[in-house]
């Protein structure tokens, strides 16, 4: 049996989750629900990563998973043998560092000494630490303040004095609050959706695997299609409002693409700082990660 992580914040595997299309290849595949997983170690945001995306592929927990870019680097720093499959395109309208306008704060220069919220451990880890070694400031200069889905409130409570905000969350707070946007994220980062698993996954049932890639992009083909269609799966599931979910799908890319020597560069980039900075304990090789092999799957799924 293939068991197959899905939550809300990888939003192609939650679709999949909802459509029924890998039950076509894979009729005994099991989905498992991250937010039904032990949660593992949370460390203050100043000591280190929270890695239960990583940890539930060697715990039993799943064999495949979808994040954003911090969770599997911070897998290789606990050592666990992970493989990269596939990555999107860049997400650079996904987000962004906002302040209140009328705060002071210009740039993210003037973060320091302050604090800023952000949930910590994800993408939004690496966007303000890129944000931060540009202004020549490191994770030491600032409070960071791991906020999960409470960022925008504490934000407009002045209990913090900068969002690493994100949509469709940002998209109500900018209907009622003017924001300064401090970083954008284009230019900064690339911001993909990426998917990962074992190594003895990945060389042993290379069949499931392209099984899952294929329905992957099936699924997303139908997201592009049909993006409000999508974004009702989304906003049933939190309350948010419909529009919002579908602003959002819209300005996200969807399909599946083999691993590139520009994404590894990326994701080295932030495993140095990442260690730089005291967040990993130990340097690693991201290019450790990557089977030339699984390319010529994920382009084969794209046909």
């Amino acid at each position: 049996m293939t068991r197959v992580g899905f939550f809300p914040n990888n939003n192609s595997l939650w679709v999949l989750r909802h459509r029924g299309i890998l039950e076509r290849s894979l009729p005994d595949v099991e989905w498992v629900d991250l937010r039904s997983l032990p949660a593992g170690d949370r460390p203050a945001p100043t000591e280190g990563l929270p890695s239960a995306h990583g940890d539930h592929l060697f715990d039993g927990g799943y064999d495949f998973i979808g994040t954003g870019s911090t969770p599997p680097v911070t897998a290789q720093g606990k050592g666990h043998d992970i493989v990269y499959v596939a990555i999107s395109g860049p997400r650079v309208d996904n987000g962004r560092l906002v302040a209140l306008a009328d705060s002071g704060i210009q740039s993210p220069a003037d973060l320091a000494g302050r604090r800023v919220a952000l949930g910590h451990g994800s993408w939004q880890t690496t966007l303000l630490l890129f944000a931060l070694d540009r202004a020549g400031l490191t994770w030491a200069d600032i409070e960071p303040v791991d906020a999960g889905p409470e960022g925008a409130q504490l934000l407009l409570d002045g209990k913090v004095d900068a969002w690493t905000g994100y949509y469709p969350q940002l998209a109500a707070l900018e209907r009622t609050t003017q924001l300064r946007t401090l970083v954008e994220t284009d230019g900064l980062f690339s911001h993909r959706s990426l998917w990962f698993t074992r190594r003895d996954f990945a060389v042993d049932h290379r069949d499931e695997l392209a099984a899952i890639v294929a329905a992957l992009q099936e699924s997303d083909a139908w997201v592009r299609e049909n993006p409000r269609e999508a974004a009702r799966l989304f906003a049933a599931e939190d309350g948010t409002d419909l529009d919002e979910w579908e602003h959002a799908l819209r300005n996200r890319p969807f399909g599946l693409h083999p691993v590139s020597d520009e994404f590894v560069a990326e994701q080295q980039r932030a495993a140095d700082l990442l260690h730089a900075n005291g967040l990993l304990d130990r340097k690693i090789t991201v290019a450790d990660a990557v089977l030339p092999e699984l390319a010529d799957l994920v382009t084969a799924s794209a046909r």
